[in-house]
């Protein structure tokens, strides 16, 4: 059964052959550039690949709703008494500056002017709004170990950007649902929709920089680092982010393709070609002009992508709730057994693998709730392959709280990540 994404490409395939053939008729010329008017209201050409995506906002209407945003932000900020840029950490801030100039020369938006931003918050965080500003953390920068790290999280930002993918979700979601798709409505595909834009981002900031002269493994490094200390949490829920080591091994290979245009400390002399092709994407262009059937080839491309990726969120969504799904059949047969005190912030626990596959690459977590309400999550890591009816051990830290008090508060021990081996 075709989606009503397939039926709009049926439909107008027709007048398509009839363009192709009476594209010196006047009036076809004339419905061939209203189709192409059409076009250019609901998509924009990106700026990477070069295909059709849809997008209702001009790169005007972008950056002018996107900077208000990160404005509003920054207001808030201040009349929270918080600094922000060189005020907050001036060495930090010009560490910021200084690499993000390096990544923005080598963008697709290299002509535009960019303002980096660092603002008050602990959490491991940057992000952009669609506009020309990028917004980091400052307890991003307490994590981060070089300036290949950071190199690979600003590029990865402005690459959402490059991407329009805040605007572009907007408008999907929009038309997923006029069509009425059944599972634009779910939860689960808005969080597939962004997981495939976050890969997207990671391949085109991974590039960025390479061409910038920065190691371009550095984003598999985070994500290494990241699974070791937070563990992926596959089966709690759907996931708007690849989990960790699915992004540590994604990160990589795309890293493997785009180590060849890495010079160190140098910028790629071939950086603006190597935009338009390069080992991962091939930039195609529209050769049929407006009035002789590129009205029409811009309607089709708009369509086929939408229509491609609509299918595509769908599958990731799938694969997602069969993730979940697994995971959880397979926590509610790894059961505690025990449970021991090792010292006054840290504790063992044991398991029991009860389910009739073997384990390996597992990882238990425990979801602690205080009396707030405030939810804090720990892993371990477990090595070796635990076969069914093996038991098996792991401890906790809690460098904040003491064993004691726990007592007082909510504890749930979960299954985080494990690879079943029949």
């Amino acid at each position: 059964m075709r989606s009503p994404f397939m039926n709009s490409v049926v439909k107008i395939f027709p007048l398509f052959m009839s363009v192709a053939f009476l594209s010196g008729c006047e009036s076809l010329q004339s419905v061939d550039r209203g189709l192409y008017s059409a076009a250019e209201a609901v998509s924009e050409r990106d700026l990477v690949t070069g295909q059709r995506t849809l997008s209702m906002a001009s790169r005007g209407q972008q950056i002018a709703q996107g900077n208000a945003a990160v404005e509003q932000i920054l207001a808030e900020q201040k009349k929270a008494g918080k600094k922000t840029n060189a005020a907050l950490d001036e060495k930090a801030y010009q560490r910021v500056v200084r690499v993000f100039d390096r990544i923005h020369r080598v963008s697709h938006l290299a002509n535009e002017r960019w303002l980096p931003v660092l603002i008050d918050d602990p959490s491991f965080n940057a992000f952009t709004t669609g506009g020309t500003y990028i917004v980091v953390h400052s307890g991003l920068m307490k994590d981060l170990k070089d300036d290949a790290e950071l190199a690979a999280v600003l590029g990865h930002e402005i690459a959402h950007t490059v991407a329009n993918h805040v605007f572009e979700r907007q408008t999907h979601q929009t038309a997923a649902l006029i069509a009425g798709s059944e599972a634009a409505r779910q939860g689960g595909y808005q969080a597939a929709f962004t997981h495939e834009s976050e890969i997207e981002a990671d391949k085109i900031g991974i590039l960025y920089a390479a061409l910038a002269g920065f190691d371009p493994y550095a984003a598999s490094r985070i994500w290494e680092r990241q699974y070791k200390k937070e563990g992926s949490a596959k089966g709690l829920f759907f996931h708007s982010h690849p989990v960790n080591p699915e992004r540590a091994l994604l990160t990589r290979n795309v890293a493997n393709q785009v180590k060849q245009y890495y010079h160190d400390g140098q910028q790629n002399p071939e950086a603006a070609a190597l935009l338009d092709n390069n080992a991962l994407w091939r930039k195609g262009s529209e050769s049929v002009e407006a009035g002789s059937g590129g009205g029409l080839s811009a309607i089709l491309g708009t369509a086929l992508g939408a229509y491609a990726q609509h299918q595509g969120t769908k599958q990731e969504a799938s694969r997602q709730a069969q993730q979940i799904q697994m995971m959880q059949a397979l926590d509610k047969q790894v059961v505690v057994v025990g449970e021991k005190v090792i010292d006054q912030h840290s504790w063992q626990v044991v398991w029991e693998n009860r389910s009739n596959v073997s384990l390996k690459d597992v990882v238990m977590g425990v979801l602690i709730k205080d009396s707030t309400g405030k939810v804090s999550r720990y892993v371990t890591h477990v090595a070796g392959n635990i076969k069914p009816a093996a038991r098996f051990a792991g401890s906790f830290t809690l460098p904040d709280l003491k064993v004691a008090q726990l007592q007082q508060m909510q504890v749930k021990y979960y299954l985080d990540d494990a690879t079943p081996v029949r």
